[in-house]
């Protein structure tokens, strides 16, 4: 028997066991972030020789040098040429896809003119150089791969340095076919929280970066908090999470499926059901217990909605949008017959996925928005993912000499309300003086 809460918002007690559910970050166990400390100060003091002996502990894997961590673009090539054609073929088509979408987000640098003759603007530069994480612990992620590299190939980043644990020293060839895909330049099998310490701060080896990118488990999100600031980083992301909406009219075996394919990337990832509809619920229930056995991940499914599943039974679906609102998932799924009408009550969402045949795995592998988004609530002021997250704007302010009288008044007059003396006179001297 599948154990999952079971809420509804009549119930007394309703809130407090909503808020069991919303305060998992609260719960994170505090050694995570000593341990990563620990790994990021180790790393810093002694380089390559940390993340050897680093990754002899954490990945069981010995090596006598960084050469044996270090993948070759004919590696990666070679492992590419080894799949089967469907396979290669599937990489290639999901690449375009992600490519093409991500091209039409490009920001162009632009500049206007006032009605003084200043030239305001915005120039857009790339960051130059990013380091990818692509877990590699529990499972291989080879669309992680295509998801964060091809937006930042886009972007125009000029170096991609790419990280990958490889537990007992094997590393997925689907997922070095996929750094093959994207063009990866730099790959090094190393993972947790020394890797994120050495692609900020580098080491004999590792070139420091720019920027970090890419999902990873709780070393790597406590130690991308604690070296922010040196270095750039998209998010603090969290266990995975999907919120179904559903009102009846999808198939209860097509929910069921998609509660379950979330629930097994990892035991803290979340799935919850929202519907009116007890009846379907339940129905959605039983697909779950039929499933079960046939999937190859049932351990971890069935801890994952014991832990952190629910299924929520709401008054109507406005009320399930409240609710919505107030998890701001990661994904959320509208199951229902006129999502269109749903669409304008979200206010907070990840990715949004419309309709019964929609459904969050092709966000995850092929329809093209990068699959890197904001989890743990944070889609209230986040964003997935994007060109954007690997691109720079800088001010441009070109000021014309009666503009520059025009503004520089007001700028005078604003430093000295704040006292700042120096301000205003270097203001002024564009007014008063020849």
């Amino acid at each position: 028997m599948v154990n999952i809460v079971r809420i509804d918002t009549d119930e007394a007690d309703f809130e407090n066991r909503m808020g069991n559910l919303l305060e998992w970050e609260a719960r994170e166990d505090a050694t995570v972030e000593i341990t990563a400390k620990t790994a990021i100060e180790r790393v810093r003091a002694e380089g390559d020789s940390a993340l050897i002996a680093l990754t002899a502990e954490y990945d069981r894997f010995e090596v006598s040098s960084m050469e044996r961590l270090t993948v070759s673009p004919g590696q990666c090539r070679e492992a590419y040429e080894r799949l089967v054609n469907s396979d290669r073929k599937a990489l290639g088509e999901a690449a375009a896809r992600i490519k093409s979408f991500h091209e039409a987000e490009i920001d162009e640098s632009f500049e206007t003119e006032d009605e003084h003759g200043n030239f305001l603007g915005y120039r857009v530069t790339a960051i130059q150089r990013v380091g990818v994480y692509v877990p590699g612990g529990q499972a291989a992620y080879p669309s992680s791969v295509l998801m964060t590299v091809i937006p930042a190939r886009i972007a125009g980043v000029r170096e991609i340095t790419a990280v990958v644990p490889a537990p007992m020293g094997e590393c997925n060839r689907h997922v070095l076919a996929a750094m093959h895909v994207a063009e990866v330049d730099r790959i090094y099998t190393i993972g947790g929280a020394q890797a994120i310490a050495a692609l900020a701060y580098g080491t004999e080896t590792v070139k420091s970066v720019d920027k970090i990118v890419g999902p990873g488990g709780a070393f790597v999100t406590a130690a991308k908090r604690l070296v922010f600031g040196p270095v750039g980083i998209d998010a603090i992301a969290g266990p995975t999470e999907i919120l179904i909406v559903a009102d009846g009219s999808v198939p209860a075996r097509w929910t069921a499926l998609d509660l379950c394919a979330q629930a097994e990337h990892d035991r803290t990832a979340q799935a919850i059901l929202i519907s009116p509809y007890g009846a379907y619920l339940e129905a959605v229930y039983r697909e779950i217990e039929k499933l079960m056995p046939g999937l190859e991940r049932s351990e971890i499914i069935e801890r994952s909605f014991a832990d952190r599943g629910a299924f929520i039974k709401c008054r109507d679906l406005e009320d399930a949008i409240s609710l919505v609102n107030r998890f701001a998932p990661e994904h959320l799924q509208l199951a229902v017959s006129e999502p269109d009408a749903l669409l304008p009550l979200v206010q907070h969402a990840g990715a949004i996925f419309m309709g019964g045949y929609s459904a969050e795995v092709l966000g995850d592998y092929s329809a093209g928005p990068s699959h890197v988004l904001p989890t743990f609530g944070s889609a209230r002021y986040a964003s997935g993912l994007s060109v954007r997250e690997f691109q720079k704007r800088s001010s441009i302010i070109r000021c014309s000499p009666e503009g520059a009288k025009k503004i520089g008044r007001i700028a005078a007059i604003l430093a000295d309300t704040e006292g700042l003396t120096a301000h205003s006179a270097a203001a002024r001297a564009r007014v008063e003086d020849p």
